[in-house]
C-alpha cells in the first residue's frame, strides 16, 4: 500500500480517498514531504535515547509546539501515545492537588490503557471485562442536544445543573483533582462542548481549586479550524493533552501545562523509555511547521463541507444530524423513526471501499460517521467524497 496526499493506493492500484486520517492523525496527509525530509535526516543522526541525554530534535519539537499553544502552556513532557499522555495528566492533577478525585463526561474517550479506559464511557464494551476499573472516578453529563431532543443552550444548561447534583451528591468538590473533558467528544459522537459548557467548568474549576484538563488528542493541530479548540472557545485549562498528528503518524504524544505547574510535579513521578523518540520529535517539528501554512486554509474548506453536508441531510432522510467544528463533522445516521441507525453505517462503509473512499463510525451505537478528511484537502476532493456518500445513502435508502 502506498499514499501521497489525501489518497491511499492498495497492492493492486486501486486509489482510496482517505477520509478516515489514520483515526485522525495525517492531518498533512500522506508522505508529506517536509515530514518526510525531517524522519530521513534525524535517522542519519539518533533514532533513541531513552530519555538518557538531551537532543537537538526534542528541544526542536519543545520549541515548536510552545510557539502554537496558549500563553499559560509552555513546558511540555512528551510521550508515545494519547493514551499514556491522559494517564500521566491525571496524575500531575493528583500529584499537584493531594487530592485522587477525577470528574469526567458521559460520551469521553481517553484512551485504553486501565487508568485512561476508566475515564472513557464512550462505549461500553471498551469498559467490559476490566472491572474493577479506578477508584474515585465520577461521571457527571456532557452536552448531547441531538440525541437528547434538546438546543446547545438547553443541554449545556442541564449538563452543568447534574455536574453541581454530583458534586452535591457523590463527592465533594475540596475532593477533586480535575477536570478531564474533550473539548469535542471524539469517539462519543463528534459533539462539540460549546463555549458556554467550558466555561462552566473553568468557572467550577476556580472557585473550588480544581485542575481543568482539556484533552486536545483528536481535536487538535487543526483538525477544528484553529490550532486548537481551546482557542476557538477562548477557555483556558490548566493542563492540555497532545497526540494524534502531532508527529502525522509517527508515534508520539505530549502533556502540557504552564512551567509553574510542571516545576512542582517532582522528577520521577513519571517516565517513558521511549516517549519522545528523536524521529517521532524531528517529525512533530516539521509537521508544526508544515500545519502552520494548511491551518487558515481550514475554516474556508470546513464552511464548503458543511455546506455540502447540509445539502444532503435536506435530500437524504438517513441523515438526522450533521455538527462539528473545522474538518471534524459528525454525520449521525437514524432510521425512519429518528433513532440510531448502525447498519445504515455499515452499509454506506461498504459502498465506500467499493467505491474509493475510507471513512470510520464513532458513538455507542456506531451510526456516526466520522467525516475526518486530513487538512490538505481540496475542495474538490471534498466534493467527490461527498458525492460518494450520497451514493451510497440513494443505494441504502432504496433497498
Amino acid at each position: 500500500m502506498g499514499g501521497n496526499g489525501a489518497w491511499l493506493t492498495d497492492s493492486e492500484g486501486e486509489t482510496y480517498l482517505d477520509f478516515a486520517c489514520g483515526i485522525s492523525v495525517t492531518n498533512l496527509g500522506h508522505n508529506h514531504p517536509g515530514v518526510m525530509a525531517a524522519v530521513q535526516e534525524q535517522l542519519g543522526k539518533v533514532w533513541h535515547a531513552g530519555g538518557v541525554f538531551r537532543y537537538d530534535s526534542l528541544v526542536n519539537a519543545g520549541e515548536a509546539l510552545r510557539s502554537v499553544t496558549p500563553d499559560t502552556i509552555d513546558k511540555f513532557f512528551f510521550m508515545n501515545s494519547g493514551s499514556e499522555a491522559i494517564e500521566a495528566s491525571v496524575k500531575m492533577a493528583r500529584k499537584l492537588s493531594g487530592r485522587q478525585g477525577v470528574l469526567v463526561f458521559r460520551g469521553g474517550f481517553h484512551g485504553r490503557t486501565m487508568g485512561s479506559v476508566t475515564y472513557t464511557t464512550s462505549k461500553a464494551e471498551y469498559r467490559e471485562g476490566y472491572h474493577p476499573l479506578l477508584p474515585s472516578v465520577f461521571v457527571a453529563p456532557f452536552p448531547h442536544p441531538f440525541s437528547w431532543g434538546m438546543t446547545q443552550d438547553e443541554a449545556v444548561e442541564f449538563s452543568l445543573r447534574e455536574l453541581d447534583q454530583v458534586l452535591r451528591h457523590q463527592v465533594t468538590p475540596q475532593e477533586v483533582a480535575c477536570f478531564l473533558v474533550e473539548p469535542v467528544q471524539g469517539e462519543g459522537g463528534y459533539y462539540p462542548a460549546g463555549q458556554a459548557f467550558l466555561q462552566g467548568l473553568r468557572d467550577r474549576a476556580d472557585e473550588h481549586g480544581i485542575l481543568l484538563i482539556h484533552d486536545e488528542v483528536q481535536t487538535g493541530f487543526g483538525r477544528t479550524g484553529d490550532w486548537w479548540t481551546t482557542n476557538t472557545y477562548g477557555v483556558r485549562p490548566d493542563i492540555m493533552v497532545f497526540g494524534k498528528a502531532i508527529a502525522n503518524g509517527l508515534p508520539l504524544s505530549a502533556v502540557g501545562a504552564s512551567a509553574e505547574l510542571m516545576d512542582r510535579w517532582p522528577m520521577g513521578s513519571h517516565g517513558t523509555t521511549f516517549g519522545g523518540n528523536p524521529v517521532s520529535a524531528a517529525a512533530a517539528a516539521a509537521t508544526i511547521a508544515g500545519l502552520a501554512e494548511v491551518i487558515p486554509g481550514v475554516p474556508e474548506l470546513s464552511t464548503h463541507a458543511f455546506t455540502r453536508l447540509h445539502e444532503l441531510q435536506d435530500r437524504h432522510p438517513t441523515v438526522g444530524d450533521v455538527r462539528g467544528l473545522g474538518l471534524m463533522i459528525g454525520i449521525e445516521l437514524v432510521d425512519g423513526d429518528g433513532k440510531p441507525d448502525p447498519a445504515a453505517f455499515s452499509h454506506i462503509q461498504k459502498y465506500g471501499v467499493e467505491n474509493g473512499l475510507f471513512i470510520l463510525d464513532c458513538g455507542p451505537e456506531g451510526n456516526i460517521i466520522r467525516f475526518i478528511p486530513p487538512l490538505i484537502v481540496t475542495k474538490d476532493e471534498l466534493d467527490r467524497g461527498i458525492e460518494i456518500l450520497a451514493s451510497a445513502m440513494t443505494d441504502y435508502e432504496s433497498r
